[in-house]
């Protein structure tokens, strides 16, 4: 039927029906917040690209975490920033790795309330800032392969939730889920950073994690951000080793990945919205070109719109405060 019989606009007239015929629900259970946690006490630097948020020490990181949960937010990605590098990333298998320490202390204060994933990948702790072993100036795949799985194994003794590798080796998810299940962790979850781009959306994350390479770019082993098929292979190969959720990282700019994803794999669909999509809203709201509040919410909205199930977003707590007043 056509106009004037039909007619779009009664299912708009009134805010109960509204609600009632919303299709997409933006729920604080969806949210996981990223943290970045650095040696010390009562360390707290903030992030100037990235404002509100911090490198933070353990214990205010874990004070962070108790109001997150306070607003509801239930996950937390866990990035460290470690007091010394080295050239191949054995920082970050170490049993008392900043992350490590990290994951202790939360698990000591707050158990099984709080769910906590950690990201496992070697830019962070490698002098070179690239993310696995530089062979001959080449990120040498298999040797990195060794380093992640140590890695994974580290942090799930340490009472890890999740392992979340985000390297883009290939091959990478079959190691570690062979390293956690020979060593009893066969009930520890991976989400695979399935389809992450060498994208430029990453900047201001690598002035919070002190992670940007020291020489060349990241193109050998993060994917071109033309390749949209390319993306639906690496994320059937990771299924076919074993992760458990895949994700697709940015988020905003890769809309059309998210959805073919969730429409192509029966698998649950993680969503980054990374640091320069948060960084360009919070720039534009400070100067008052945009109504903040609305954007945030209207950006992580079509994120699941498009097929996600959980958002990785900096305005977790933000966005929280908002839909727990509502």
């Amino acid at each position: 039927m056509s106009f004037p019989q039909t007619r779009l606009r009664r299912l708009r007239m009134n805010p109960i029906i509204r609600n009632m015929v919303t299709e997409t629900t933006l729920n604080v259970s969806d949210l996981i917040m990223p943290l970045f946690v650095c040696p010390g006490e009562n360390v707290k630097n903030p992030i100037n690209s990235m404002p509100g948020n911090y490198q933070m020490s353990v214990d205010l990181l874990v004070e962070e975490c108790k109001d997150l949960l306070e607003n509801g937010v239930k996950a937390v990605l866990l990035f460290g920033i470690p007091d010394h590098k080295d050239e191949t990333g054995l920082v970050a298998c170490e049993h008392n790795g900043i992350v490590q320490q990290a994951i202790r202390a939360l698990r000591a204060r707050f158990g099984k309330d709080i769910l906590i994933i950690v990201d496992v990948c070697n830019c962070e702790y490698t002098t070179h800032g690239h993310c696995g072993t530089v062979v001959n100036g080449e990120v040498d795949n298999d040797l990195t392969l060794e380093t992640l799985a140590m890695q994974s194994l580290s942090l799930a003794k340490a009472g890890a939730d999740v392992i979340a590798p985000s390297d883009m080796m290939d091959g990478r998810i079959q190691r570690i889920r062979k390293e956690l299940d020979d060593n009893g962790f066969f009930n520890t979850p991976i989400i695979s950073y399935a389809a992450k781009f060498a994208s430029a959306f990453y900047g201001p994350f690598r002035e919070a994690a002190e992670s940007a390479p020291k020489f060349g770019d990241r193109k050998s082993y993060q994917m071109n951000p033309a390749n949209s098929n390319e993306a639906m292979r690496e994320i059937a190969l990771d299924i076919e080793e074993g992760a458990d959720m895949i994700m697709v990282k940015p988020a905003m700019s890769y809309m059309d990945i998210i959805y073919r994803a969730k429409t192509t794999f029966n698998i649950p669909v993680v969503a980054y919205n990374v640091s320069g999509e948060f960084s360009m809203v919070k720039a534009a709201g400070a100067n008052g070109w945009i109504d903040e509040e609305r954007i945030m919410l209207e950006v992580v909205t079509s994120i699941k719109r498009a097929g996600a199930d959980l958002v990785i977003t900096y305005f977790a707590k933000d966005i929280a405060k908002i839909l727990n007043r509502k």
